[in-house]
């Protein structure tokens, strides 16, 4: 008797995908299935395990070099670990709603050995068949490639099981029979042809910052003039620029607001902290989150509404620096302050009633700005380097600095 063969069957790993164009495809897949054919980037960089690894090992491992920068010794690197305790936070639900991760971008080194049949016609659905021993490589993606093989690999330190990753949906997005150096392309593009999003700009946006959430609370509480009717100040504050501009119908960004309000929770030292997260339990020692809400909001916002005139004509206090050193000086207001430093919000109120708030050189030149070759003022001076400045200035009227910005 002679056995005969099967015919038109592959065997390997079904996705479900749909073309984007005609050499790539998006679609999710299983945690279990990304770590089978992604082999782990540790592995393949640790030159003892590699050389004991199977050869379809030690060839992916040459293959992902060539498109690939080192975890090793890497900021890259040093990621992995919060990445992987992010993740596994937001799949236990510690962040509720607010997570996500980007899709992987992967790259399927060779022609699909299969590809199905529309599923449900003019949807463009179908499965694909990625054969063992087929080289699978994240070439965008990578640190959150690593992370979920450090997740798998020891689910229990990270407080999930199996079961509950085995559920999990990885989003991707697949590149198929590309050469090497469009795989490299590719991954030039997605790393070096975006624009970096500043550091204060992106601290702006992270809604577990505390200094952010008292900063979206402070400009929902105050209502200003705004062509003769009444608004909620958020309306002139810009969440998604690191400056303003003279077209934007905003007079700050939240960058700048949000500076205000670390260095009020802080004073001085929130200099240092205007670009870092802050974060519930970094708070001064002894004050309760709900203590520095219901104290800080509500002075704030008082000075914002005192001052609504000088913000609308987008006056020197809209500057960052200003409004940093604003904060320090309402620091010393608040019952946390250095007793030996505190001042009533009465004399702070004295001590900003004679403050001239022109963009002028006569007032703020060599305190918040600089005077250029063209005669030109420039606030554009950092938080950190002119913040304290400003603050000595409005504390101490008598000091040079605090007759200029007084135009005495």
């Amino acid at each position: 008797m002679r056995l005969t063969m099967p015919t038109g069957v592959v065997e390997g790993t079904q996705l479900t995908v749909m073309p984007f164009r005609d050499d790539a495809v998006i679609g999710t897949m299983s945690v279990p299935t990304l770590v089978q054919l992604v082999p782990s980037p540790r592995t393949e960089e640790d030159p003892r395990r590699l050389k004991t690894a199977p050869g379809l090992v030690r060839r992916h491992a040459e293959l992902r070099a060539t498109v690939q920068r080192t975890l090793k010794s890497s900021q890259k690197g040093k990621n992995v670990g919060p990445y992987a305790e992010y993740i596994a936070a937001g799949l236990k639900g510690e962040l509720g709603a607010a997570w996500s991760t980007p899709p992987i971008t992967l790259w399927h080194a060779g022609p699909l050995s299969a590809i199905g049949d529309e599923l449900v016609p003019g949807t463009g659905l179908r499965t694909l068949t990625i054969t063992p021993g087929t080289m699978v490589i994240a070439i965008d993606g990578e640190t959150q490639t690593t992370a979920w093989h450090d997740l798998y690999d020891d689910p229990e330190t990270f407080g999930l099981t199996y079961p509950e990753l085995a559920r999990v949906r990885v989003p991707f997005e697949l590149y198929i029979d590309l050469a090497p150096s469009d795989a490299r392309q590719i991954f030039y593009d997605r790393n070096v042809q975006g624009v970096a999003v500043a550091k204060n700009l992106a601290m702006s946006m992270d809604q577990r910052d505390f200094g952010t959430r008292l900063a979206h609370l402070v400009a929902d509480s105050v209502k200003v003039d705004v062509d003769g009717r009444r608004v909620p100040f958020a309306r002139l504050v810009n969440s998604s620029k690191r400056q303003v501009s003279a077209s934007d119908r905003e007079v700050v960004t939240l960058s700048a607001l949000r500076s205000l309000v670390v260095t009020a929770l802080f004073g001085r030292s929130g200099l240092a902290r205007s670009a870092e997260s802050v974060y519930e339990d970094e708070l001064p020692a002894g004050v309760r989150p709900e203590e520095a809400e219901a104290m800080v909001v509500p002075v704030l916002a008082r000075l914002i509404s005192e001052h609504s005139g000088d913000f609308a004509r987008r006056s020197a206090i809209t500057a960052p620096a200003v409004l940093a050193g604003l904060g320090i000086a309402v620091h010393h207001t608040l019952p946390w302050s250095d007793p030996a430093s505190r001042i009533s919000t009465e004399e702070l109120d004295q001590m900003l009633a004679g403050i001239r708030w022109e963009r002028q050189a006569a007032y703020w030149d060599g305190v918040a700005a600089k005077t250029g070759t063209s005669g030109r003022l420039n606030f554009s001076g950092g938080v950190k380097d002119s913040g304290g400045r400003v603050a000595d200035a409005i504390l101490y009227p008598a000091t040079e600095n605090g007759r200029r910005i007084r135009g005495l």
